[in-house]
């Protein structure tokens, strides 16, 4: 690498390198970057502070599907069995999911048992 140093009272001040040289430090700092974020995530995950959702059921949830029965159709659960052991009618599961009543917060709590996820994920 070619670097003029520029002193100042003797000692090293500035350091100039080519533009090129320069780019190349620079995505070394962001590669380095994007491993350190990567590496933190999958610590977090490990410890159970992050969550994966599938692309699936994101893409879902973005087409307007509620999380409730997108997870339900990922896991390809029917919805009278999320309703049997969640303890709520079919009726009523039904109409959470197609938005017409709200559950309770122990309803969702129970529907997130069920289907094995945190029930922060299945909260528009």
């Amino acid at each position: 690498m070619n670097v003029q140093i520029i002193k100042k009272n003797g000692k090293p001040e500035w350091a100039i390198i080519p533009y090129i040289e320069y780019k190349k430090i620079q995505e070394l700092i962001e590669d380095s970057e994007d491993i350190q974020a990567i590496e933190n995530f999958h610590k977090k995950l490990q410890a159970g502070e992050e969550v994966l959702i599938p692309g699936e059921v994101t893409f879902a949830i973005i087409e307007g599907k509620n999380p409730i029965r997108a997870w339900r159709e990922y896991k390809n659960i029917k919805i009278a069995e999320l309703a049997k052991n969640s303890n709520i009618s079919a009726a009523y599961l039904s109409q959470i999911e197609t938005g017409k009543r709200n559950p309770t917060i122990n309803t969702l709590k129970t529907i997130a048992k069920v289907l094995n996820v945190d029930v922060d994920v299945l909260i528009e």
